[in-house]
């Protein structure tokens, strides 16, 4: 009978040891659950692992005919206002991903015909994409997606 009572005191097993890992035990009133554990059906319960969020990145495209010369098809350049890079065509069209900076004031794809040829380019940004269209001589596609001033992408 006393170990029940101690049990019920908080006493615990009867082991006085003093280990100080024991945890409180778990707080319930007639009509709420224990606050240690959350119920497994429950989909509402919030976890403590926080969530990834998938990186945000700016898609750059080329595509279209253009025939090789010497100088190669042609000239595809593509980036931001404070990152400029080279691309390079294959198979018929070019395709490269940057991450997204919230700080760019604009992400831009160039792509510029070495003589003939029909091309079309995109930047996507954010889910916003600007396109463009070139073709013949020595033409260029130039897409350009520039940051709002409120926020987005026009």
């Amino acid at each position: 009978m006393g170990g029940v009572i101690s049990a019920i005191a908080g006493g615990g097993t009867g082991d006085e040891s003093g280990d100080s890992n024991d945890q409180p035990a778990a707080s319930t009133s007639a009509n709420e659950r224990p606050t240690a554990e959350a119920d497994p059906g429950d989909k509402s319960a919030k976890t403590a692992e926080p969530k990834e969020e998938k990186a945000k990145v700016v898609v750059f495209k080329v595509w279209g005919t253009a025939p090789a010369g010497a100088l190669g098809p042609m000239d595809i350049t593509y980036g931001s206002d404070s990152d400029s890079r080279q691309g390079k065509w294959k198979d018929g069209r070019f395709e490269a991903t940057l991450p997204l900076n919230d700080d760019a004031l604009y992400y831009t794809v160039t792509a510029q015909l070495q003589g003939s040829g029909d091309i079309n380019c995109s930047v996507t940004v954010d889910g916003h994409t600007e396109k463009a269209h070139a073709a013949g001589g020595y033409n260029i596609c130039n897409a350009q997606a520039n940051s709002g001033l409120l926020g987005g992408w026009d």
